[in-house]
């Protein structure tokens, strides 16, 4: 008989039984040394709350708003890559979960499913996040895709327009689907759900990028488009491009510095994100709870901050909300989800964090999500703003 599933790291675990080497690998480690893929998660734990008694908590309520939408928490679905290589319509699966429970979804441009598949598989409208190209007819059919499905805001993130050094991708010969190697094929025999549940989708390529883009037709012919069309010459001027071109909420993914934050606010985006692509990019860097109060300074409130990276509990949630984020995404958590028990992990994983979220607010002698403030934590236990 199965234990029950207490944490998110129950989930991991899970997940990592089921989902092959490759791939769990993929969204479960850092750039280089992953200093800073470690810190994201241990740098949580120095912060302390601040325990309330004899205060009434009833009517507890974890409803806010993130760029304008109502949300059952101030949590949503980070976009990541190959979600569909997690399980099996990875990404349809996740956009259900996240729809029932009344979190926002972001699909990935680098996503199995396409943006239409998940336009057609769910009724909720999505977030889309998009990468700048080089090919920037691609990048405004893109957007315009985006639009003809009503996604209801457009994440734009900047911190890869060059790749990270990524050891365990390199090693273990990353590729969607994986190549027949001896070494894959051996794995692959150890995980008969995973192996199943792919044969019967045919989803296993890159949906928004083969037959859309020029060129790619194929696996073999992506690997080359991907590898030239990350554009390292993106500057603010294509955040203004990109604003204009799409019309609605603008998400600038990506963010770790005060001056980029106050440039940022210039750009005239609805909200950002401090993260460091879950410390899968400049390893070294620090984590993202470490850099969000500076942030939040620098903005000053003229826009909207929220933050990712390394969050696997709702206690790491309100503790980011302490620090002044309005919002949170959570990747590695609802891939955990997702590989261990597909769309009902994913379920899993929210009711997990928001029963977290709902009683560390509680201990808190707070009941509103939105009167959760800097006061809730011990003194001298949390990052200040340098």
């Amino acid at each position: 008989m199965s234990s029950p599933i207490t944490c998110i790291e129950d989930l991991r675990r899970l997940a990592q039984k089921r989902v092959p080497r490759m791939f769990y690998d993929y969204a479960d480690s850092g750039s280089w040394t992953e200093t800073t893929y470690r810190a994201n998660e241990s740098d949580f734990q120095p912060i302390k709350l601040r325990q309330r008694v004899a205060v009434n908590m009833e009517g507890r309520s974890l409803r806010t708003t993130m760029v304008g939408q109502d949300v059952a928490m101030p949590v949503a679905i980070a976009p990541t890559g190959l979600t569909g290589m997690q399980h099996a319509d990875g990404e349809i699966l996740a956009a259900r979960a996240a729809h029932r429970f009344g979190v926002p979804f972001t699909l990935s441009t680098m996503s199995i499913c396409s943006i239409e598949d998940i336009a057609a598989h769910t009724q909720a409208p999505f977030w889309f996040q998009v990468y700048m190209m080089r090919d920037r007819d691609f990048v405004e059919r893109l957007i315009d895709r985006a639009k003809a499905v009503n996604c209801s805001a457009l994440m734009l993130t900047l911190d890869l327009q060059i790749l990270g050094q990524r050891h365990k991708d390199i090693k273990n010969g990353l590729s969607a689907p994986p190549k027949p190697t001896l070494a894959n094929l051996v794995n692959l025999a150890t995980k008969p759900r995973w192996c199943l549940g792919m044969l019967g989708t045919p989803r296993r390529t890159f949906g928004n990028i083969v037959g859309h883009a020029k060129g790619v037709g194929d696996m073999s012919s992506l690997a080359s488009w991907t590898a030239e069309q990350f554009d390292p010459a993106l500057s603010w001027a294509d955040v203004e491009w990109v604003k204009k071109r799409w019309g609605g909420k603008l998400i600038l993914k990506g963010i770790m510095d005060a001056e980029d934050a106050r440039l940022a606010v210039d750009s005239g985006a609805d909200a950002l994100v401090v993260s460091n692509h879950g410390g899968r990019q400049l390893d070294g860097a620090p984590s993202s709870i470490h850099a969000l109060p500076a942030i939040v300074e620098a903005v000053g409130g003229a826009m909207e901050v929220w933050m990712d990276g390394g969050i696997r509990s709702g206690q790491d949630v309100i503790k980011a909300l302490a620090l002044g984020a309005r919002g949170t995404l959570i990747g590695r958590p609802f891939l955990y989800g997702l590989g261990a028990m597909g769309e009902a992990g994913v379920t899993k994983c929210l009711e997990l964090i928001a029963r977290e979220l709902d009683i560390t607010m509680a201990f808190c002698g707070r009941t509103d999500i939105n009167t959760v403030g800097r006061d809730i934590l011990v003194p001298g236990s949390f990052p200040l703003a340098s």
